[in-house]
């Protein structure tokens, strides 16, 4: 693993995608092992959460233990896909702050079209974690993080559930200092720009359309 990336070779994760890129699988159970993948993904992601001591009565004595320090995680979901990953994140850490970032990609270039941002407040103050199933050409994730830094974001993590070795390339040149997590670096793109052998569309296996 270099730092840049990170792919999480747990046997649930591995197991959980397995069923997932099934091209039988439901829309269901689709969204049901999406939900608990990013659980698990979420697990390693916020491994580096800073935290402090507080004092607290357990109920035999009382202690100094260590809790979350500084201001609430904010979780950012890349449209329309990532809201299938923001749950099993919220689940964990529920006092995260939700942000959004709409874009689409152009059928012809490829190239990421925005057509919606909005962002919690303080991001300079928060570790910030943009979610998207998919890292395929880069170029959507690339602009999603462009637009976190401009509006301050300095700490930002992407996790995504399958990764392109173009997407991570872009990832790195772009944003060399954000670290990508994810469950399967898969072979390659095709002429499409679909991630191979991937799962086909996330968005569309998860919401159930075509």
């Amino acid at each position: 693993m270099s730092e840049h990336l990170t792919v999480v070779d747990h046997p649930l994760v591995q197991h959980k995608l397995t069923l997932m890129r099934d091209k039988g699988t439901s829309t269901s159970e689709f969204r049901r092992l999406l939900h608990e993948i990013t659980q698990l993904l979420a697990y390693e992601i916020t491994r580096e959460l800073p935290l402090t001591d507080t004092s607290i009565d357990t109920p035999m004595e009382t202690m100094d233990s260590p809790i979350l320090a500084g201001k609430k995680l904010a979780l950012v979901s890349i449209l329309r896909a990532g809201n299938g990953m923001l749950d099993g994140v919220l689940e964990l850490v529920p006092s995260a702050r939700v942000g959004f970032v709409g874009l689409y990609r152009d059928e012809e270039t490829l190239q990421p079209v925005q057509y919606y941002f909005k962002a919690p407040k303080e991001l300079g103050d928060r570790m910030v974690i943009a979610v998207d199933p998919m890292l395929a050409t880069g170029n959507s994730s690339a602009a999603a993080i462009d637009l976190l830094k401009e509006a301050g974001a300095t700490n930002i993590r992407f996790l995504c559930l399958l990764a392109a070795p173009e997407g991570v390339a872009r990832m790195k040149e772009a944003h060399p200092d954000v670290q990508i997590v994810t469950a399967s670096l898969d072979r390659e793109l095709n002429e499409k720009g679909y991630i191979m052998p991937g799962l086909g569309d996330a968005g569309d296996r998860m919401f159930g359309t075509k």
